[in-house]
């Protein structure tokens, strides 16, 4: 057995196919706040093992990834796709509305590539960008993901530099039910992993036993607290049994 493909199908969520092309989601970036999004062409006729011929990876912040499912999952994404298909059927070509329905910068900074040993040698910044714009045929999208030179702005935004030619580029051709299939599994296991994170890390707070309980007690003023919630297990993205202290309250 191939031990990569072993280790990618562990932390594959759905795969979506098109011709010689294909996009699958992935579980491995939820522990650093990122849906995975692997972009992928491939030539059936070149021997095995050598068949790849782009390969991009995105990684979209959970929340901005979250609305986007939002979107298509109640149907909003689909409405406003008819209606830059209807405008466009009213225009010649050079008025038609070319605004992706959804994008996304990202990439690594020169700075990052330097510190990893890993820089460019025309020393630029590797823009990633991924885009869902319409389809030629009716309720239909494209994913399309390009990577190439970038630069980094004042922001810290990576900014593409390759124009029309990126190094890597993948369009993926899928209809308004695929896409929902890639954004609905993607939510489920998300959702799933932040549950079980959630577990574990309450199920790691040791609780008190009886006697460090009654300790804490004896040497503590007996005071009417009615009004003061007890320490709380904050879960995945705050501490375990943190006190609450006076700055806290004033939120309340």
């Amino acid at each position: 057995m191939d031990n990569n493909n072993d280790e990618r199908n562990k932390t594959q969520i759905i795969r979506i196919d098109a011709k010689n092309c294909f996009v699958e989601s992935k579980s491995d970036a939820f522990e650093i706040g990122k849906v995975h999004l692997e972009f992928m062409t491939y030539d059936t006729s070149k021997p095995e093992g050598q068949r790849k011929t782009n390969n991009v990876h995105i990684y979209i912040d959970i929340p901005d990834f979250l609305c986007l499912a939002q979107e298509a999952l109640s149907g909003m994404l689909h409405a406003r796709a008819r209606q830059q298909r209807v405008f466009n059927e009213s225009k010649i070509d050079k008025d038609k509305d070319r605004t992706p329905l959804y994008q996304s910068l990202g990439g690594t900074s020169a700075a990052r590539l330097k510190h990893i040993n890993q820089s460019r040698p025309d020393g630029m910044s590797i823009s990633r960008t991924v885009q869902l714009i319409l389809g030629k045929k009716d309720d239909f999208y494209l994913f399309i993901a390009d990577s190439g030179p970038g630069e980094t702005d004042s922001k810290g935004l990576i900014v593409p530099k390759f124009g029309n030619n990126p190094e890597n580029h993948v369009a993926v051709s899928m209809g308004w039910r695929a896409l929902n299939e890639i954004m609905m599994m993607t939510r489920v296991h998300y959702e799933a992993w932040l549950a079980s994170k959630y577990v574990s890390e309450i199920g790691s707070a040791k609780p008190q036993t009886n006697y460090q309980a009654k300790s804490i007690q004896s040497v503590q003023p007996q005071q009417n607290q009615s009004h003061v919630p007890p320490p709380q297990n904050n879960g995945a993205y705050g501490s375990i049994g943190a006190a609450v202290n006076g700055e806290d309250l004033k939120m309340f």
